[in-house]
């Protein structure tokens, strides 16, 4: 599996930081980590509590993403389709999907 370059790891950042900010302030703080050829998204919430949410995968390209989500009642993630019916989207799609469910707001998965 392929490992993103450092370039394409702080762009995701930068791009996930700024969609929340903007589709989901009620976060306090949106965390990005990486470990190989994936990176995990957790979301820290008002409550101070800190929901996992998802896993992208890095497919070669810094627009398309694997996406798998966090299942809790497993303790760990799951390979998913996105909203889309495909199993890799962008990164903003993986958030908004993800967000969605453990935020409870399905209007993340009406098409814009």
């Amino acid at each position: 599996m392929a490992t993103p370059p450092q370039s394409t790891k702080d762009t995701l950042t930068q791009r996930l930081h700024a969609h929340a900010r903007h589709r989901w302030p009620a976060l306090t703080q949106l965390e990005v980590r990486f470990r190989g050829g994936f990176a995990y998204l957790s979301a820290h919430l008002p409550d101070a509590t800190t929901q996992n949410l998802c896993r992208l995968r890095y497919t070669g390209s810094a627009h398309q993403w694997g996406f798998a989500i966090w299942l809790a009642s497993t303790d760990s993630y799951q390979d998913s389709l996105l909203p889309s019916g495909y199993p890799t989207g962008t990164a903003e799609e993986a958030l908004d999907c993800a967000c969605g469910l453990y935020l409870t707001d399905p209007t993340a998965w009406a098409p814009d």
